[in-house]
């Protein structure tokens, strides 16, 4: 069939109510310059990058509760609790710009947790690095639930005792 016949066919499509003015429109703009931008999901609008806010804030909130999350992975594999938050936030940050501000905060959490088992170990001599170890333990898994919880709700939470390495 070539195009003048699938012009015909769709005037007659409009013609008899079956499509409306727009999707005729944009199916003759398809069919005479090739595939046009699809139109925006109800209730939102598309942004200067042609992405639906709504599913940009909904791709940001899952991979923020994937990225916190993440950092309980370090119980199952040895060093997955660091590698995978710092590769979710390096590869999502352009992507989906409010993942950098989580990424930065659980890398400062990270980083200040490192710190506070460090000093915990030496203090250890004195009998006062155990309550610290315990308690540096519980807040690394307490605290990326708390995140990863606020994430899936649009919130970035800062770390309570995270020493700030990274803005």
């Amino acid at each position: 069939m070539n195009v003048v016949e699938e012009l015909q066919k769709l005037e007659q499509l409009r013609q008899s109510g079956a499509i409306n003015d727009e999707e005729f429109a944009a199916a003759k703009a398809r069919l005479l310059n090739g595939p046009v931008n699809p139109p925006p999901l109800p209730g939102g609008s598309l942004n200067a990058t042609g992405i639906d806010p709504a599913t940009t804030e909904q791709q940001t909130r899952l991979w923020g509760l994937i990225l916190h999350l993440s950092m309980l992975a370090g119980s199952a594999l040895p060093l997955a609790g660091f590698i995978a938050p710092i590769v979710i936030w390096q590869l999502k940050k352009d992507e989906l710009p409010g993942i950098d501000a989580h990424g930065k905060n659980a890398v400062n959490w990270m980083i200040s947790q490192l710190i506070y088992m460090a000093a915990g170990l030496v203090l250890m001599i004195v009998f006062i690095g155990f309550p610290i170890v315990i308690v540096v333990g519980l807040l690394g898994v307490i605290f990326p639930i708390i995140a990863a919880i606020k994430a899936n709700q649009g919130e970035t939470w800062k770390y309570p005792l995270a020493i700030t390495f990274f803005q």
